[in-house]
């Protein structure tokens, strides 16, 4: 389990066609062993190899298909964020490292000292965002500012781009989005017990929607 804090940016070393990905990094290899997890731009990988300065993993094809880890390329820059200890501080929410589809930088805008993205949805994601709900957007933990139109605003601050791949996101650069697990499991239970019309329809019930 990750908290969506990154904790330094990596850059790519290689990605071999049979799916081997190594990584140059500092702050991530320190206690950290063959078998431990790393998210890799919010993608839950196992560390198979070790050197001074570098780490390799797996990343099989379902993986390389469904995020954006199968477009990479030697130099390219990615976020790290090791697996949070049992009583760790839970700075973020909780991110599973499962990639839910891959969104496309739609805008990007200055805001005050932040800057406001809006980020377009694929697979009918949008349902399970909420204002002031959490997402995770190539690994970063953020706060949904608004959802409208098949996309979703955050606002990110200056700390986090400096520290994140964020900064260099421009309109028509893909991201990788992993939405909150407590509403996908909350839609599962909904329908498993007669809701069938899931998280929506309850939500709808509730009075928060409108009833289409």
């Amino acid at each position: 389990m990750f908290t969506g804090l990154v904790e330094e940016t990596g850059r790519v070393v290689s990605l071999d066609p049979a799916g081997r990905l190594t990584l140059e990094a500092s702050t991530v290899l320190e206690e950290t062993a063959v078998g431990d997890s790393i998210a890799v731009s919010g993608v839950c990988l196992t560390v198979v190899e070790m050197a001074s300065g570098s780490f390799t993993v797996d990343v099989m094809p379902e993986t390389l298909a469904r995020s954006t880890l199968g477009a990479v390329k030697r130099g390219d820059l990615v976020n790290l964020e090791r697996a949070v200890p049992a009583g760790g501080r839970l700075g973020g929410h909780i991110v599973n490292g499962h990639i839910d589809g891959v969104g496309t930088v739609r805008s990007r805008r200055e805001q005050g000292n932040a800057v406001v993205f809006e980020v377009g949805l694929e697979g009918g994601l949008e349902k399970y965002m909420a204002p002031k709900g959490s997402v995770a957007v190539d690994g970063v933990s953020l706060t949904v500012v608004e959802v409208a139109g098949g996309a979703f605003l955050v606002s990110v601050i200056p700390h986090t781009l400096a520290g994140t791949t964020l900064e260099r996101a421009r309109p028509g650069t893909p991201v990788n989005v992993e939405v909150d697990v407590l509403a996908k499991y909350v839609e599962a239970y909904l329908a498993r017990s007669g809701g069938g019309d899931g998280l929506r329809g309850a939500l709808e019930r509730g009075g928060y929607f409108e009833g289409e």
